[in-house]
């Protein structure tokens, strides 16, 4: 098990579930260093924080220092990490998180469970596409974006979710949901996809926030008229 700080977070993470580069990121302070940066100008004692793609715990640790462990809900679909972000919360003063195991998908998902890739780095894993090798899929439960905001109510959503943010950006989201912290992967998608998220999250009145947004982070707010 490797330790790491950041920002005064202790994380534990399994050396099975890291790279080169991942540890590099977390050894030199720059893992997630833009989501990071946009929940520390943006969460605000009173909203609910919805981590979606949790990982470690890292960004789900530091937004409970704004708004308290218990109006932090964290999901994460590896299995692998499952413990690991539960002992991280637990361990950085955020026991109180509520962690939800499942990967996000939009409503017209019609399984209870979905194939997830679980790559050697952590932050890699994702829904596994058609051609994922057999031996690194885990099955896991499937949870409809709608389900989970109605259900939770969140102020402000986090989204890392290794590109399957551009199905989840054209559903309707409920006006519950303030601000949205968005990695787009770049690498995945063509400039029409990053079109597409622009004008999903838009026709759900949200809108670019400069302050917070950096690189493939994206912060959308909401409009009000």
């Amino acid at each position: 098990m490797a330790s790491f700080e950041l920002d005064g977070i202790k994380l534990r993470v399994p050396g099975h579930a890291l790279n080169d580069s991942l540890r590099r990121a977390l050894e030199s302070g720059k893992y997630e260093w833009n989501e990071s940066a946009a929940i520390r100008r943006h969460a605000k004692p009173g909203d609910k924080v919805l981590d979606i793609g949790a990982g470690a715990g890292y960004v789900s640790a530091l937004a409970a220092r704004a708004v308290g462990g218990d109006n932090v809900v964290a999901v994460e679909a590896s299995p692998v990490m499952l413990e690991v972000l539960r002992q991280n919360l637990d361990g950085n003063g955020a026991a109180a998180a509520q962690l939800i195991h499942g990967a996000v998908v939009d409503d017209r998902f019609d399984a209870d469970t979905v194939s997830f890739l679980v790559r050697d780095a952590f932050w890699a894993s994702t829904i596994a596409g058609a051609d994922a090798p057999r031996d690194k899929l885990a099955e896991v439960p499937a949870l409809r974006l709608s389900a989970l905001l109605e259900e939770h109510q969140p102020s402000v959503v986090i989204m890392d979710v290794e590109g399957g943010e551009l199905q989840l950006s054209q559903q309707a989201w409920p006006d519950c949901v303030r601000l949205v912290i968005m990695e787009i992967h770049t690498m995945v998608y063509p400039p029409s996809g990053v079109r597409a998220i622009f004008d999903g999250m838009s026709r759900n009145d949200m809108t670019y926030m400069p302050w917070g947004t950096q690189g493939e982070v994206v912060v959308f707010q909401r409009v009000h008229e």
